[in-house]
């Protein structure tokens, strides 16, 4: 039986329910900010000023920070942000930008390119660029990548509907169960902290669907440490190098 003292930072499930809030960009947060490499990285970045990029962030953000505090800068890719550009040409009735009318908690960061505004309420978060030269008071145009018209303020997160979908739940399991795993756990001991003592005592088998469950999710969570956030991301992996091996590994 797992000790929830000894494994107190990766034991109590609780403590990853706002996983269940995520959008695609935090939850790729949430896995890069576990990487090794990248918590070296972030120790050593007064002498790596640029080793941002190969994360695929313009800049490097604390670890130690989970979604819910921390601000990455992503690079450009994801149809998740939308750019708010000045209306060179609007109509009369054009709606002018308003900072302050836009819902929700409001992080304003500059990313090293441009500004970026993130607006965060119960059961989502909006992401913006806003470009050179907008104002409050201004007619805006909107431009989102990868889609006809943009999805300006609505689209809710998972926890926002009235029971949060398998996808999220996977998720929550998926983070659980890497965390135990960098933190040494046996198979086993993950499986007891995810699904209960009593279940493991009933179905842990070697050839068991539990043991099995648990190998895949810690597998899935690797992959996703290890480069398959970029596909959360919406950023291109690197054509060469380590990087790109580790996002194919199982």
């Amino acid at each position: 039986m797992v000790d929830p003292q000894h494994h107190a930072h990766w034991y109590p499930t609780a403590a990853y329910l706002y996983v269940l809030c995520l959008d695609t960009l935090a939850l790729a947060w949430e896995y890069l900010r576990r990487h090794p490499d990248y918590r070296l990285d972030w120790l050593r970045r007064h002498r790596r000023p640029d080793a941002a990029h190969r994360w695929g962030l313009r800049l490097l953000e604390d670890p130690a920070l989970d979604a819910r505090d921390a601000q990455p800068a992503w690079l450009p890719g994801s149809d998740a942000v939308v750019q708010l550009h000045p209306d060179a040409d609007p109509p009369a009735d054009a709606t002018p930008f308003s900072l302050w009318h836009i819902p929700g908690h409001k992080q304003l960061l500059h990313d090293g390119k441009g500004l970026a505004l993130n607006a965060h309420s119960p059961g989502r978060c909006l992401r913006f660029a806003l470009a050179p030269g907008l104002e409050d008071g201004m007619a805006v145009a909107y431009a989102q990548r990868g889609r006809g018209a943009p999805n300006v303020p609505d689209t809710p997160a998972p926890m926002a509907r009235p029971r949060p979908p398998p996808v999220a739940l996977l998720e929550l399991h998926t983070l659980q169960a890497l965390d135990a795993t960098l933190a040494g756990a046996s198979l086993r001991q993950v499986a007891e902290g995810l699904f209960g003592s009593d279940a493991v005592t009933a179905d842990w088998h070697a050839d068991g669907e539990l043991r099995a469950r648990v190998r895949r999710l810690v597998r899935r969570g690797t992959a996703l440490m290890r480069g398959g956030y970029r596909r959360l991301a919406q950023i291109d992996s690197p054509g060469k190098g380590r990087f790109a091996g580790d996002a194919k590994r199982p």
